[in-house]
């Protein structure tokens, strides 16, 4: 309903703008259609003088065309004279500039060797520096390869040193080695032969320990044989015993009968599963044949209701505008007509019809009358008129207008139906087929007549009236008719929408009787299914069972001869193993005293072996560290001999580079002096050229500026002849453009239907353009304050009435449907409200009373989490007895399944529901809450069917029917059910 309000209230201001605009449109139409005649006049005007301008300009144009060509004349001798001394110039000036380049080529080769001789100069003077620099440098160099090369000698004298000392060490190290490496051999030989010793012990052991242990492991083996195979026997014998008991159980003659009886039972049920089948297929079909038929009637329903709604909305605005435009909103006038019993009486416009196309024109002479009170007679309420304290009532004796026997065949009142007679008003009206008829017919009018047109336009003899009344109060019969229309429209959409609702009731009616027939034919093929699905699993379990028999009895006989067979094996087998027994024993005792003697040797030879294996790894821990110092010296060696070998490259490096420095050193300053001399004779050069230089520029000033004098002259006379050429360009686009105009005037001329001649003839002689100019502007400015005229402004006038009087019955449909929404929304909330704090305070109530009974004491009751009962929360404050909780999570598993149970209980007191279903409920409850939630349970279950799933022994007892699903056999389950009553009653018994 919000969503409908929101897209109401954006359709109501798309609404108010459309009308707005189409207002604003309508006033600038009205507007435009007055002054469009004016603009006709004006026009006409304007065209007229226009020609006579065109005529006017196009004289003068001519006159001053013939001007022009005199102008052109002169101008062309002007321009021949100042080309001829333009070309006399130009011949100085081209020898002037020979002149000019000899001068020049002339400058810049002395210019060029003179930029040459300063650049040797600054050469030379650079690499005097640079030489100066460079032998600063060498200087420092040779300084520090003196410093670097006494530094590796003093370090090359130390490493040789130290290689001395490594290789005095490996001469006393490597003796000690070899000494070290023969004793270590020595003693592996003695070490070898010890462990070889041992190993022919080993193998010898290894011999005696197999003999040894064949007697030992046959007797072992055959002691077990022997226990195995009289445990076999005995349960041999008890297999048997087993088998003969078995056999005696599975004989069962009566489980044949019982399959051959389930089968026939089956085919029973398999037939009458058919027949129902069959019958609830034409059940569903009646079904759908009855919805297609609803869903049709709801949709033409839907049609109708859309339609009455439509036409009831339009009538709603038709009436509040009928009621606007004939006074009855008026409050000083609604009081008075109710004090004088007049509130009822229906106003004229309300009893009078007229035909469609003289609406308007009875409405227009009517005019005021429309809203006058129809009464019988006005002579009780004449006295009364004077106590009315504002506002205007007219009363319409609907006796005295009687219709006048000598009524004009075209009178208004042929157009008119009405109950009474309305001669008074509209006798003197007679109907004109346009203005220009009405006009023409105006000799034929008597003494206060006057004619109508389908307009609206009163032709009196001496008068003519045009007028529009407002849109509220205009169109007051045409809006009269429609709302007759309208009313009558409404009663036959009511009248075919209760016809429909009947039919929707009907077949309503005729679908829920043939779903509950449905239903019923459900429910028995249903448990018609469940029958034969129990009678099936019946049989197969039967069925398995017999096979089941058949195959053990058969497993049981072939097991037994096995039994008998390995009987016999046994006990064969048990008479060998004894024997064998017999004879490893002997051997075992013959093995002891060989033992002993091999024991005893494996003692001394591990004692020596012991000792070799210390004194050899002594021997080679000592050989290792020998080993360690020789190769850490030789490290050293290695190292040093490096050392050495760089720092006598070194050295040589640094005396071949001391010898080249101090050889350049040497050569002293014979190059500086060699280049200073040079620079000395490039300076004196460029002094004599400097010379040549000056004089070179001072001759190309010279010829220069005599060329600068030439050009000027020239340029001067350039735009002298320039002038010339411009003046007798522009003389020549003047009168081009004199003969465009006139051109332009002529075909101007030509548009406007006038001529030329003729037009010349009519104008005074003292006619002048500006005087022409000046009335034609006045006209223009005449026709410039009409503003934009629209010529088409009547038809697009009533066109955007028409559309506002649409706009406007939308308008009010769309804030009577506004009002409607509000008023639904406005009442849903408040019963929300109602319903929703009744229901809380009752479920408040309960929960105060449940939960004290659930816990022996405490206390519990609901709690608004907000003040909006529309978008409220609900809190469960619960405390149990001897307990002050600040959170749920203080309550245990019990406390917290005892808290929902009061809350689910209480709200099943306010609406109980058919039947309520526990799951495992007392699962976290100890026995004496359990007691509590029994005795609850079956203090409503007087009023609510209770199906609960337990496994708690007390709460079974409470039950009058259990349920019970077990599994007698692997893979098949079954339904057990138990009437507690009955089972009480078997157990009394």
């Amino acid at each position: 309903t919000e969503n409908r309000i929101r897209h109401t209230r954006e359709n109501l201001d798309r609404l108010n703008d459309l009308i707005e605009e189409v207002g604003k449109q309508l006033k600038h139409l009205e507007r435009q259609a007055a002054t469009a005649e004016k603009y006709r006049e004006l026009k006409t005007q304007e065209r007229r003088l226009h020609a006579e301008l065109l005529v006017l300009k196009w004289r003068a144009l001519d006159d001053e065309r013939q001007k022009s060509d005199r102008s052109i004349a002169e101008l062309e001798n002007r321009l021949e004279a100042a080309v001829a001394r333009q070309r006399s110039l130009e011949a100085d000036i081209e020898r002037d500039r020979d002149q000019h380049v000899e001068a020049n080529d002339r400058f810049n080769e002395t210019q060029g060797r003179f930029y040459g001789v300063g650049a040797e100069i600054a050469r030379l003077e650079q690499a005097i520096q640079f030489s100066r620099e460079n032998r600063n440098r060498l200087n420092a160099e040779l300084q520090e390869l003196h410093r670097a090369h006494e530094s590796a000698v003093a370090e090359r004298t130390r490493d040789e040193q130290r290689m001395a000392e490594v290789t005095t060490g490996l001469e006393d190290q490597v003796p000690m080695l070899e000494e070290a490496r023969l004793a270590e051999e020595a003693l592996a030989e003695r070490l070898a032969t010890a462990d070889q010793a041992m190993q022919d012990w080993q193998h010898e052991w290894d011999g005696f320990n197999q003999q040894a242990t064949e007697p030992a492991q046959t007797a072992q083996v055959e002691r077990t044989r022997i226990n195995h195979l009289e445990q076999r026997d005995v349960e041999l014998d008890r297999r048997l015993q087993r088998i003969d008991e078995e056999r005696e159980r599975l004989t069962a003659p009566e489980l044949d009968q019982e399959i051959a009886a389930l089968i026939d039972r089956e085919q029973e049920l398999l037939e009458s599963q058919e027949e129902l089948q069959e019958r609830l297929a034409t059940a569903v079909q009646a079904i759908t044949e009855q919805r297609d038929q609803g869903r049709q009637i709801a949709e033409a329903l839907d049609r109708v209701r859309a339609g009455l709604q439509g036409a009831q909305g339009r009538l709603a605005s038709l009436e509040t505008l009928q009621q606007a435009a004939l006074g009855k909103e008026q409050q000083n006038v609604a009081e008075w007509l109710e004090g004088r019993g007049l509130a009822d009486a229906r106003r004229l416009a309300e009893r009078v019809q007229a035909d469609e196309d003289w609406q308007l024109a009875v409405e227009t002479v009517l005019g005021a009358h429309l809203q006058a009170v129809c009464v019988d007679s006005a002579q009780p309420h004449v006295e009364a008129l004077t106590g009315l304290a504002g506002g205007r009532v007219e009363l319409f004796e609907t006796g005295r207008n009687p219709v006048p026997d000598d009524l004009n065949s075209d009178s208004l009142l042929h157009k008119v139906r009405c109950d009474f007679g309305l001669g008074s008003v509209l006798a003197p009206a007679r109907t004109a087929e346009s203005a220009h008829h009405a006009l023409s017919r105006r000799s034929e009018l008597t003494s206060g007549a006057f004619f109508v047109t389908r307009e609206g336009l009163l032709v009196g003899p001496d008068w003519i009236r045009f007028g529009r009344a407002s849109d509220a109060a205009g169109g007051v019969l045409a809006r009269q008719e429609e709302m007759r229309k309208l009313q009558a429209r409404i009663a036959s959409l009511t009248e075919e929408s209760q016809a429909l609702e009947v039919r929707q009731e009907e077949v309503g009616r005729l679908l829920h009787e043939a779903e509950a027939g449905r239903d019923a034919e459900q429910q028995k093929l249903g448990e018609m299914n469940r029958s034969l699905g129990d009678l099936r699993s019946q049989l197969t379990g039967k069925r398995t069972r017999a096979e089941h028999l058949r195959q053990r009895l058969e497993a049981l006989g072939k097991e037994i001869g096995e039994i008998e067979t390995h009987r016999t094996e046994a006990r064969e087998a048990m008479e060998t193993a004894r024997m064998r027994l017999h004879e490893a024993l002997e051997t075992i005792e013959e093995f002891g005293a060989r033992r002993e003697q091999l024991v005893a040797r494996r003692d001394g030879l591990r004692s020596e072996l012991d000792m070799l294996r210390q004194e050899n790894r002594d021997k080679r821990s000592a050989a290792h560290a020998v080993a360690l110092q020789i190769e850490a010296l030789r490290s050293q060696e290695s190292s040093l001999r490096e050392s050495l070998q760089r720092l006598d490259n070194q050295v040589t490096q640094l005396e071949t580079r001391r010898a080249a420095v101090e050889d350049v050193l040497a050569e002293g300053e014979t190059p500086i002096r060699d280049q200073q001399q040079a620079l000395e004779e490039k300076l004196a050069l460029r002094v004599s050229v400097e010379a040549e230089l000056t004089e070179a520029r001072t001759a190309l000033e010279t010829v220069d500026t005599r060329l600068r004098e030439h050009e000027h002259s020239r340029s001067q006379l350039d735009q002298q002849v320039q002038d010339a050429r411009s003046a007798l360009e522009q003389g020549r686009m003047q009168r081009q453009e004199l003969l465009v105009r006139g051109r332009t005037l002529e075909e101007q001329l030509g548009e406007t239907e006038f001529e030329r001649d003729t037009l010349l003839q009519e104008m005074p002689e003292g006619a002048t353009v500006s005087d022409w100019q000046q009335q034609n502007d006045q006209i223009a400015a005449r026709i410039q304050r009409l503003g934009a005229i629209n010529l088409a402004a009547i038809d697009e006038f009533k066109e955007q009435s028409e559309r506002m009087n649409y706009l406007e019955s939308q308008h009010a449909d769309v804030m009577a449907s506004l009002e409607t929404l509000e008023n639904a929304i406005h009442k849903i909330d408040r019963e929300t409200r109602t319903r929703f704090k009744e229901t809380f305070d009752k479920v408040d109530a309960g929960i105060k009373i449940l939960f004290p009974k659930l816990f022996g004491g405490g206390h519990a009751y609901l709690e608004l989490t907000g003040e909006d009962l529309l978008d409220t929360g609900v809190s469960v404050m619960a405390r149990p007895p001897g307990k002050r909780n600040t959170s749920i999570h203080l309550l245990s598993g019990g406390e917290k399944a005892l808290t929902a149970v009061a809350l689910v209980f209480s709200i099943f007191q306010l609406n109980p529901a058919p039947f309520c279903m526990l799951d495992e409920v007392d699962a976290p409850l100890d026995d004496a809450n359990v007691g509590r939630f029994c005795d609850m349970v079956r203090e409503m279950s007087e009023k609510v069917q209770f199906i609960f799933i337990t496994h708690n022994k007390v709460t079974m007892e409470l039950a009058n029917q259990l349920m019970g699903v077990t599994m007698h056999e692997p893979g098949v389950s079954r339904l057990v059910s138990v009437d507690v009553q009955e089972a009480a009653n078997m157990a009394a018994m």
